[in-house]
């Protein structure tokens, strides 16, 4: 293939590419009604549907023990919660109370089903074994609530709704605290604005790191694994209105209760007669476009991600090729003990599931080192990648005819310089079809890293929709984001395999 033609495939896939965001995000504009439902609804009532909530949260357990009947589905995050309320994927969802009354602000298709549910108080998450932390930090919220700084924060962002971030002086003379944070609770506790975290735990936690004199470091996660990440020291501390309970208490230790959330039930609103024209089709992609895009600088996260995307699968790509090939290479030995060990690996990483295992290199391998996470993923998909590629390799190799090796031998060559000159060129252009497909999977899979607090692709499209609450262009944009990526990948490894085989001939 040349330049030329390659750089025309480029352009004509980035042409489709906007073409099929276009339309895509336009017939998402007016999705199909969800089950409606009214304002005064009972809990009992509510039980007989679908009920959406947050993975980790304690909506769950509540619903397990008083109606231990009802359909339950779990959501790693709000936005998507809130995508399957809208979509009517469930009939109405858990939320806390503060925090839908902003969301509100910008949905109005969501109307409170119940309200005030049941409340508890919130605290700081911390591990176990670091009880002087907890003891520092009750000793600076009695500090701030003696002083009229508690009463001052409470009153800007829960009274006066004033969500203007304050500056805080810290001296940062201490080194740094790492805090486990979900970025997408919302207003007004914790979202991203200007690419970077606020809201009033991020104030709180910020006022704490300038009365230690420490730098605070956020690790963002999802809900479901903060509990996780303290307890494995991966975090010192995890603030994300996390509520005090008992099964809770037996994985980590909470500081004093600085905060009382309340639960409510959240569900699509009926559909009103004489509703406004929808929009036209230019219009609703330009009006998605600047939300998404514009708005706040978010294409700097889009960029960020697809670099974090790249950096993973690059590396990734680059340490399974290799440690594959040595795989194969025991797998080829003719000695048992090592041909044994190269079949083991091969049987246990291919059976399990990629998430499992990053998750395993993450929470249990590097329990007690603090692994910079980007670090982590590369070594659980390369570890993953290795097992097939090294299969790859055997295959290709052994279907090179033996008879080859054999007449380069009696031609003078020695066993290496006969696999290098004449085995390994057909081996490569036998495996290259295969490779090429495996390749373009693992960068796919790059987007479960968002389990283990990293900002990639998919988890910027994450934090775009906490934040436009729009359930569907970001979605559609990182679908057709990743579809580049793969076929461009596609291109140059067609033309890599084109080479290949015109100096094989």
């Amino acid at each position: 293939m040349s330049g030329k033609h390659f750089w025309n495939k480029a352009i004509s896939l980035a042409v489709l590419s906007v073409m099929i965001l276009s339309m895509l995000a336009a017939c998402a504009q007016n999705p199909e009604p969800a089950p409606q439902a009214s304002q005064g609804t009972t809990m009992d009532e509510v039980a007989k549907g679908r009920i959406g909530v947050l993975l980790g949260t304690v909506y769950d357990t509540y619903l397990q023990k008083n109606y231990p009947t009802a359909e339950v589905l779990q959501y790693k995050n709000y936005p998507d919660l809130i995508l399957a309320v809208q979509s009517g994927k469930v009939d109405s969802g858990f939320i806390n109370c503060q925090a839908f009354k902003e969301l509100q602000k910008e949905n109005p298709f969501l109307v409170t089903l119940v309200n005030d549910v049941f409340s508890n108080p919130v605290g700081v998450g911390f591990n176990q074994e670091n009880d002087a932390l907890r003891e520092e930090f009750n000793a600076f919220l009695a500090e701030i609530k003696s002083n009229g700084v508690y009463d001052d924060w409470y009153k800007r962002w829960f009274k006066d709704s004033n969500y203007e971030m304050p500056v805080v002086e810290n001296a940062k003379t201490n080194g740094k605290i790492i805090v486990g944070m979900v970025s997408d609770k919302g207003w007004p506790f914790t979202v991203i604005q200007d690419n970077r975290l606020v809201g009033s735990d991020v104030e709180l936690v910020e006022r704490f790191g300038a009365y230690l004199g420490k730098e605070v470091e956020y690790s963002d996660m999802e809900f479901g694994g903060l509990i996780a990440a303290v307890s494995t020291n991966k975090a010192e501390m995890i603030v994300s209105t996390m509520m005090i309970t008992e099964e809770r208490k037996k994985q980590v230790d909470f500081s004093d209760p600085y905060f009382e959330l309340s639960a409510c039930v959240m569900g699509a609103k009926q559909e009103q007669a004489g509703a406004q024209e929808s929009p036209s089709f230019i219009q609703s992609v330009s009006d998605s476009f600047y939300n998404n895009i514009i708005v706040e600088n978010r294409y700097l996260l889009i960029v960020d991600g697809i670099k974090t995307t790249g950096i993973i699968s690059i590396l990734a790509i680059l340490l399974g090729t290799l440690l594959g090939a040595l795989i194969c290479f025991m797998r080829m030995s003719r000695q048992a003990i090592v041909q044994g060990l190269a079949k083991i690996y091969i049987s246990i990483v291919r059976g399990i599931p990629v998430l499992v295992l990053l998750m395993l290199v993450f929470y249990v391998v590097f329990a007690k080192v603090n692994v910079n996470p980007i670090l982590a993923a590369v070594l659980a998909f390369g570890i993953n990648f290795a097992a097939y590629v090294s299969e790859m390799f055997r295959t290709s190799i052994e279907s090179v005819d033996k008879g080859q090796t054999e007449a380069g031998i009696a031609g003078g060559f020695t066993k290496a310089q006969t696999f290098i000159y004449i085995v390994m060129p057909q081996a490569i252009r036998r495996v290259l079809p295969v490779y090429k497909g495996e390749l373009i999977s693992l960068v796919k899979m790059t987007s479960i890293v968002g389990y283990i607090a990293v900002q990639d692709l998919t988890k910027a499209s994450d934090i775009i929709r906490s934040r436009t609450f729009d359930a569907f262009f970001p979605l559609i944009m990182t679908a057709v984001l990743y579809f580049c990526i793969s076929w461009l990948l596609l291109l140059l490894l067609d033309k890599v395999e084109q080479n290949t085989n015109s100096r094989s001939l």
